[in-house]
């Protein structure tokens, strides 16, 4: 069972705010996007998105902590978890814990995309009140997997700095094709090809073209 949602803003910070808009009704008021550093350690994450703004600081706590993350991942832990808050550091030892509290909220649910090599994007909706029932937090899972194709979007557009040619040279060669394949696809030469995918290795700072798909799906680009 999904959440039905008229999008009709294009902007990553419009989509979160519909989004929650949205969720109002099983009392989530914020969202959270976490995803990979794409030139740091495994362990390194960024916040992606964040709405509201107001609690940017909460936000940018829990991608510094090392609760969830790549340990969560390697751990087998499951791709959705739902938590009290408190009752998840009942010494208040942790200190986005402690920032998302003192903001009023009680309930986290979780929900991970995985990506190659062991990263993932992270998305984490936020609740004031403690939810009691399972199947509240299921239709919160629901809702983040309905939403994130049009949110992954977004943020390739907000994050990447790739153009439009060679997200496309890149996406190709992550499909197997070969340059002289996704020429003929493109309609270009094969050098074409090769300079956009040259370009692309460039702005992420890679030297071959496996390791620029890997880091443009970190990105959300691809």
């Amino acid at each position: 069972m999904g959440i039905p949602v008229n999008f009709d803003s294009v902007s990553l910070d419009g989509i979160l705010s519909d989004w929650v808009a949205a969720l109002r009704e099983f009392s989530v008021e914020a969202v959270v996007v976490l995803g990979p550093d794409p030139f740091g350690s495994s362990d390194d994450r960024q916040v992606v998105a964040v709405h509201p703004p107001l609690v940017a600081e909460a936000a940018a706590a829990l991608a510094e902590s090392r609760d969830f993350g790549a340990r969560w991942r390697d751990s087998d832990a499951p791709l959705v978890a739902w938590q009290t808050i408190a009752k998840s550091d009942p010494l208040h030892t942790s200190r986005w814990r402690l920032l998302w509290m003192a903001h009023g909220y009680q309930t986290v649910v979780r929900v991970e995309f995985s990506l190659p090599a062991g990263r993932a994007f992270e998305c984490f909706m936020f609740s004031p009140r403690e939810l009691t029932d399972r199947a509240d937090a299921a239709l919160l899972a629901w809702s983040a997997l309905n939403i994130w194709p049009l949110v992954k979007r977004s943020i390739a557009t907000a994050r990447s700095r790739l153009s439009p040619r060679e997200r496309e040279c890149l996406e190709l060669a992550f499909q197997g094709k070969t340059a002289r394949e996704t020429a003929q696809e493109l309609q270009c030469t094969e050098r074409t090809v090769n300079y956009h995918l040259a370009n692309a290795m460039n702005k992420l700072k890679v030297d071959n073209k496996m390791a620029a798909i890997q880091r443009a799906c970190w990105l959300g680009a691809l």
